[in-house]
């Protein structure tokens, strides 16, 4: 006799339409469909259930319609997809078995049908959170490391700043510099994440932007002999004063943009000619160009943290029904850290 498959509800966070702002909770929606918890026989499928979800400012450039972007819009009517951990339930792909622990692209819903495994990565299980396959170990951590080591090309001595520095990418990347020898300094929106700067991350010196009525004076306090490398993670009023403050051949990774209420509706950058008078290299960046440097990356970044010389701040919301507000909270700085969904424990 054949056995039926059981069909269970399924929690999702359906995208609404398209936005050209700043993402607010209603943009998103919860609703409960139904799934059958067996991957098609032929499909070359299989299904998981979601455990953690990463939320990440790049994916407010998916809430908008297509504008020659690097990565397709999401689907209105459909859930949202991003970066997730998940465990195998059940499989069609001889390369997945149940049980099993994946880190790649997931929708944002309890149970996942996943038909592409290009960019899935098979977890092994030891000593390190689940959860920091979407954030230390994932596309934030590759990201900073990427950006850290092949944009910046620093060398031993150098000056280092780097803004939204409590972020997800932010904070590894002042930690690698300083492992590296660099002088560092951060910039952060609250009196919290400054503290954590400098108490708990590591860095040399920490300021509250949301304090320092003059930005390039700010820098100046904290680089008197100039910035050799800023890693920007802001873009704005940030960006113009490290133009300022650039020493000859410094190097400008641009990563994110956060500070930007329209991502179509864009203002210009002063202090330009900076780049010619310091011959100044900037670069914007994606880490996915760098794949290739992955394993290296891993390595590196696991031993650095089993020998207690990384850390790694996490902000973690509970369930599936605190996503939307999470994502949002990206944007006006609620986040500590690198922001996480638990959706279900393994």
């Amino acid at each position: 006799m054949k056995m039926e498959a059981e069909t269970v509800d399924n929690k999702q966070v359906i995208f609404k339409g398209f936005i050209d702002r700043i993402p607010r909770e209603t943009d998103m929606e919860l609703k409960i469909g139904k799934i059958e918890l067996k991957a098609p026989k032929g499909s070359g499928a299989f299904l998981v259930k979601n455990l953690y979800l990463s939320c990440d400012p790049y994916m407010r450039g998916r809430m908008r319609e297509y504008y020659d972007s690097y990565i397709p819009p999401f689907v209105p009517g459909q859930a949202i997809q991003g970066f997730g951990v998940s465990k195998v339930v059940d499989s069609d792909d001889p390369d997945f078995k149940p049980g099993d622990l994946v880190s790649g692209l997931t929708g944002w819903e309890e149970f996942s049908l996943m038909r592409k495994h290009e960019q899935l990565r098979r977890i092994q299980k030891d000593d390190i959170p689940l959860s920091y396959h979407v954030g230390l170990l994932g596309m934030a951590g590759f990201t900073a490391y990427a950006g850290f080591y092949e944009v910046c090309s620093p060398e031993i001595g150098e000056n280092v700043f780097v803004s939204a520095a409590s972020g997800a990418v932010g904070q590894l990347v002042g930690q690698l510099a300083k492992l590296h020898g660099c002088y560092v300094v951060g910039s952060a929106g609250t009196s919290q994440k400054v503290d954590i700067l400098k108490n708990k991350l590591g860095f040399d010196q920490a300021f509250n932007y949301k304090e320092e009525p003059d930005l390039n004076a700010a820098l100046k306090r904290y680089f008197p002999e100039g910035i050799d490398i800023y890693f920007d993670n802001v873009g704005g009023d940030m960006l113009e004063a490290a133009l300022l403050n650039m020493r000859i051949h410094g190097r400008i990774a641009v990563c994110g943009m956060v500070s930007s209420n329209s991502l179509s509706v864009s203002k210009g950058i002063h202090n330009l000619f900076s780049l010619i008078a310091k011959r100044i290299r900037m670069q914007g960046f994606l880490q996915s160009d760098y794949l290739h440097l992955y394993p290296r990356f891993f390595e590196n970044v696991v031993s650095n943290y089993k020998q207690g010389n990384i850390v790694y701040i996490e902000d973690m919301s509970e369930g599936l029904e605190s996503a939307p507000a999470a994502l949002v909270g990206l944007f006006s700085g609620k986040n500590v850290g690198k922001q996480v969904i638990c959706v279900a424990r393994e």
